[in-house]
């Protein structure tokens, strides 16, 4: 089956660094677009990132463009999320997601079990 497995996350100060990390498995990685979500504590998931299956092609939400960089290598059977200039209020649990298509759609296939990133101001 898919396995969708997330590290990389920890506490960092405001205007920090982490990366986070997502190994893929069970899956034709090339096939699959990839993406980034978060879920911060009483509020709902929402997108943070998806890049396509080469990796030509990636999309963010707003708040995140210009901090966060989505990247894949698909030997690796891996995607990052680099995010920079972290804010407090980017504390949340990450997912990684593998999408239905080549392309970031709105129908997943497979969730990662999460990893919490929690940035102190």
């Amino acid at each position: 089956q898919v396995q969708l497995v997330e590290s990389g996350g920890g506490s960092v100060q405001a205007g920090g660094s982490l990366r986070l990390s997502c190994a893929a498995s069970g899956l034709t990685f090339s096939s699959y677009a990839m993406g980034w979500f978060r879920q911060a504590s009483g509020k709902e998931r929402e997108f943070v990132a998806g890049i396509n299956w080469s990796g030509g092609s990636a999309s963010y939400a707003d708040s995140m463009k210009g901090r966060f960089t989505i990247s894949r290598d698909n030997a690796k059977n891996t995607v990052w999320l680099q995010m920079n200039s972290l804010k407090p209020e980017d504390t949340a649990e990450y997912y990684c997601v593998a999408y239905a298509n080549t392309y970031v759609s709105g129908l997943a296939i497979a969730w990662g079990q999460g990893t919490q990133v929690t940035v102190s101001s």
